[in-house]
């Protein structure tokens, strides 16, 4: 692992299933057409400094964090419903064992513990993003799940464990969405507009905050935010964005995308962008 510069982490939103070859029914009137542009926009920014990238998903949970030690990741198309070529999608970027060995001892030092995985394949919130932001699959992709729990405070330490990678030349990227209630999605109801407006103003707001500790503080008390529970009935898609935020050290934060899809407000979250 190489790098000369610190690089920043980052909270993306992934979209719905496998959206980014799905142009006829995720067009842009539903935001997609935005999101593909900021998507492609970070492989522009980031390619050229990064050696390694770190894929935390939303749609990847164990009883402990579990690092993939994996050569060669195959597919998990882990949904549904979607036309018949979505589930032979190809996104043959190489695992990266010795990046999962670095993370494994800095989780170590840290006194969490975790386990080893390598038959999980790239799941969508890896690959449909990554297909988008770095189409040419040259970069090697470590993952790490979440904690069966979803705790908050521990997803802050988990992140903390890792920031020592950003000047390794490895890319931490917590793959998500800022609203994530599937009843919301396309609705047309203006009180799911307007209450994903203010969850996701509130936490542009808290992300920005400089001290690093009112920051943990604010995000970890996610709940009683306005339209909190109205927008993630159940946390897993905003998790990522509290390892990113743990990541991110002293680092400022700020809101680095934020449009409409689906009827919805989302955005993305960056740390420490020089």
């Amino acid at each position: 692992m190489s790098g000369t510069q610190r690089l920043p982490v980052i909270y993306i939103p992934h979209g719905g299933g496998p959206w980014n070859v799905m142009e006829d029914s995720f067009d842009g009137r539903s935001g997609y057409e935005g999101l593909r542009d900021y998507l492609a926009g970070l492989g522009k920014r980031y390619r050229d400094r990064t050696a390694a990238i770190l894929s935390i998903s939303a749609h990847w949970e164990e009883p402990k964090p579990a690092v993939h030690f994996g050569a060669r990741p195959g597919m998990l198309y882990d949904y549904g419903g979607f036309p018949d070529f979505t589930y032979g999608i190809e996104y043959p970027a190489p695992g990266d064992p010795k990046v999962a060995a670095r993370i494994e001892g800095l989780l170590a030092e840290a006194g969490i513990a975790s386990k080893r995985e390598t038959e999980r394949g790239f799941d969508h919130g890896t690959f449909v993003p990554l297909m988008v932001a770095f189409s040419e699959a040259s970069l090697p992709v470590a993952q790490l799940s979440l904690i069966a729990g979803l705790d908050p405070a521990a997803h802050f330490a988990l992140g903390r464990a890792l920031e020592a990678l950003r000047s390794e030349g490895v890319l931490i990227i917590g793959s998500g969405l800022s609203y994530h209630n599937m009843r919301g999605f396309m609705s047309r109801d203006p009180r799911v507009k307007a209450s994903s407006r203010l969850f996701d103003d509130w936490l542009a707001e808290k992300v920005a905050l400089a001290d690093p500790e009112k920051r943990r503080s604010a995000l970890v008390d996610w709940r009683s935010a306005p339209g909190a529970l109205e927008c993630h009935p159940r946390s897993e898609h905003l998790v990522p964005l509290f390892i990113a935020a743990g990541a991110a050290g002293s680092d400022l934060g700020r809101r680095d995308y934020g449009a409409e899809l689906m009827g919805v407000s989302v955005s993305s979250h960056i740390f420490g962008e020089e």
